[in-house]
């Protein structure tokens, strides 16, 4: 990892709205109504005359799950750093969430358990919690009211070009199934973890970008409960427990709770490889009562939405940085760039990140005749950062789980980060750094300082 993109990172996450915009198109298109393609989406407003969102689920349906997004009804979090984005492009959406029935949890209201030990207090930012359809809506609402955008309902079948630029989008209309054709002088992928565009630009003569994958092997189970109103202010209402493979619950190794909004608990148990997470309300209870108390608490209310399961195979990247040719005037965000597990809760805040890695460039009087090199370049700085957290982090589990022999040099940075996680049970400092990395408001190089990693070993050591 450079200093340069230590920097780039920085930057990123404290950068501002651009003052002056320049008005760069006359009609760009973004493909797929997710988080990512409406952050993009409100980006693009500052500099096209009309933004299009093309996107074949029912994108102006509040509240509800979007049929292509299955993993949306498992728990996922907003965190600090991907608040921060959003709240940047779109102002005073907290506090609209919040007047909503989102919770924005305080720091004393938090807490990290790592083999049932309390984490000492990391950082001092809130977060806004509620469920992934409720944020998503939001948020779309917000978007959807600029005066120049505006959605099409219909599927994305692939691109037309002028002078190795995209020119127009081909697409199939949701009511008619009937083909047609989109000029745009912009577009953005945002179509999601099975994104075709890979496959349409190999077909078209272009490159395709490299596909990564690391295997997960990650089984979710989630349900809804009562929470009541009666509570006292500085009762917990956000937690997240991790358990030692070789100390799993039930298989478990993973659990979270968060309070989120109608007034209800919502609970997520994690299993890695063959082991299922909880499918049966009476299993799933049994194990939340060997987690911290507040599973417990959370999961003797009435069930509001029962049990429902999700299996992910693998974290998947795709390279686009590495594409020597590649069409002008196209870009991808989110999840068709890098699909993470959920576990680390940095999937919207990869997309907020990747709307700010768009308007940099944007605003950096870009060569718009030549492929988005710059935009890749920056947009690889935070992919790279979420992928060495949850991509290192669930390999790790893995190994751990399936005994696998591990090279040396991996096995002198695994060694650092336990010291780390040890040590942020009781030391604020350790636990400071490590909070602010999984928060994504410090790039994850800050756990790689050898000051750091001496400091945890001597608290570790008690000296």
């Amino acid at each position: 990892m450079t200093l340069d993109q230590v920097e780039a990172f920085d930057r990123l996450v404290k950068s501002e709205l651009p003052s002056r915009p320049a008005r760069l198109f006359g009609k760009a298109c973004v493909l797929g109504g997710s988080i990512a393609g409406l952050l993009a989406a409100r980006v693009l407003s500052d500099h096209a005359q009309e933004v299009v969102v093309v996107e074949s689920d029912e994108v102006n349906v509040k509240g509800r799950p979007r049929a292509g997004v299955p993993q949306d009804r498992q728990g996922h979090g907003l965190l600090p750093g991907g608040g921060a984005q959003i709240e940047r492009w779109l102002p005073g959406i907290t506090k609209e969430a919040e007047s909503l029935g989102a919770v924005l949890a305080d720091p004393e209201r938090q807490a990290i358990y790592v083999d049932g030990y309390r984490q000492a207090r990391g950082s001092d930012a809130a977060i806004l919690m509620g469920s992934r359809p409720f944020l998503e809506s939001r948020i779309r609402e917000r978007v959807l009211a600029l005066p120049n955008v505006s959605t099409v309902a219909a599927r994305a079948t692939g691109f037309e070009y002028r002078d190795e630029a995209v020119c127009a989008v081909r697409y199939a209309t949701s009511a008619t199934g009937k083909e047609s054709v989109m000029a745009t002088d912009f577009v953005v992928d945002a179509m999601g973890r099975s994104s075709r565009l890979s496959e349409w630009v190999e077909r078209d003569g272009y490159d395709r970008p490299r596909l990564e994958r690391v295997r997960t092997g990650i089984n979710y189970a989630t349900a809804h409960f009562e929470r009541s109103v009666n509570h006292r202010a500085e009762d917990l209402v956000s937690a997240l427990a991790r358990v030692s493979p070789s100390l799993s619950i039930d298989g478990v190794t993973v659990g979270a709770v968060n309070a989120i909004e109608d007034n209800q608990w919502l609970v997520m148990l994690m299993a890695y490889g063959e082991n299922g997470a909880a499918t049966s309300m009476e299993n799933f209870r049994s194990a939340c009562g060997k987690l911290p108390p507040i599973f417990a608490k959370a999961t003797s209310g009435a069930v509001t939405r029962d049990i429902l399961t999700y299996h992910q195979a693998d974290s998947r990247r795709r390279r686009f940085a590495g594409c020597s040719h590649y069409p002008a005037r196209l870009i991808s965000v989110g999840d068709a760039v890098a699909s993470y597990s959920p576990v680390y809760g940095q999937g919207i805040t990869s997309a907020a990140l990747h709307g700010s890695c768009l308007s940099q460039y944007l605003t950096s009087a870009p060569d718009l005749t030549t492929a988005a090199r710059a935009f890749f370049a920056l947009q690889e700085v935070v992919v790279d950062a979420a992928w060495a957290v949850s991509a290192g982090g669930d390999a790790a589990m893995m190994d751990e789980i399936t005994g696998a022999e591990v090279p040396e040099d991996i096995q002198r940075q695994r060694w650092g980060m336990q010291q780390i996680a040890q040590a942020t049970l009781t030391d604020e400092t350790v636990s400071r750094a490590f909070t602010e990395v999984a928060y994504m408001l410090a790039h994850p190089s800050v756990l790689g300082d050898p000051s750091l990693i001496e400091r945890a070993v001597a608290v570790n050591r008690g000296t």
